[in-house]
């Protein structure tokens, strides 16, 4: 059975903390979180709704990934904690399913990256493509593109309903009080990234297809018309756009899915310790 809790405790600033001026850093050094029950899963929860937020109103995939990467840290530091690995214990059958559930989202980004790759070689081509005017090469790239774009729909898809489900039949049964509010907030945790992850894969889909159909648009339109070829040097533009958002999310990407993976050896660790 976990320990019961104090009143409250000092927390370290967020990860965020890191873009703050070194001199407001040595004037606050921690925040005082009061609660009723559970104060070590306040930052958790707060860190848990700036990723919800950022969900429902997205901005730059990257961003996104941004927020997941510092959930994930926060996480870090709770799993570490006797009380959180005591009730990580007690909860048996919740840390399987929560096993499971960050396996799939360790999947579901390491995919997310290998498509990207294959949409950076994608937009390569289209570029050479239309630098060359080789309408032959600029639809066969157009349509891997588009295959790609489904295959991110398809990640985005999966993790959300898949993450969902395995958080849905958490066994809490037997479980105490303190085990199952601490089981429950790892497992929002869960959710939350889940549904954060499934918006930045949407997110890189939509932005590719915005792009490969205004340059397939455009391309066809002055090949057919035998136009000179700065007719088309505004689709090089959208063409950065999108690299630079395949860019940006290739490393954000990266951080999230190593975030992830020690998030779970944490929980299989907590689980099975060296004896």
């Amino acid at each position: 059975m976990a320990p019961s809790f104090g009143r409250s405790i000092s927390f370290p600033l967020s990860p965020a903390r890191s873009f703050k001026p070194r001199a407001a850093a040595c004037h606050v050094r921690s925040i005082s979180l009061p609660c009723r029950s559970h104060p070590l899963l306040a930052h958790l929860q707060t860190q848990i709704a700036a990723v919800r937020s950022w969900a429902t109103s997205p901005t730059a995939p990257s961003s996104g990934l941004a927020h997941i990467d510092a959930l994930h840290a926060v996480l870090a530091e709770l799993l570490v904690l006797p009380e959180v690995q005591d009730a990580v214990c007690g909860a048996t059958p919740a840390s399987d399913r929560l096993l499971d559930a960050y396996i799939l989202l360790a999947d579901a980004h390491r995919g997310f990256q290998e498509t990207l790759l294959a949409l950076k070689r994608d937009v390569a081509d289209v570029r050479a493509a239309l630098r060359r005017r080789d309408a032959a090469r600029l639809a066969s790239a157009a349509r891997s593109q588009r295959r790609n774009e489904k295959e991110l729909a398809r990640h985005a898809a999966a993790v959300s309903s898949g993450t969902v489900a395995k958080c849905a039949r958490l066994g809490l049964g037997g479980a105490t009080a303190e085990e199952t509010e601490i089981a429950v907030a790892l497992m929002e945790a869960a959710a939350a990234s889940a549904a954060a992850s499934a918006t930045v894969f949407s997110a890189a889909a939509s932005m590719s297809a915005a792009a490969s159909s205004s340059k397939t648009t455009a391309a066809f339109a002055a090949f057919a018309k035998k136009a000179a070829p700065e007719t088309t040097e505004v689709v090089p533009e959208k063409l950065v756009e999108l690299e630079k958002c395949i860019d940006e999310c290739e490393s954000g990407s990266e951080m999230v899915f190593r975030s992830i993976v020690r998030t779970r050896v944490s929980l299989l660790n907590i689980r099975t310790p060296a004896i």
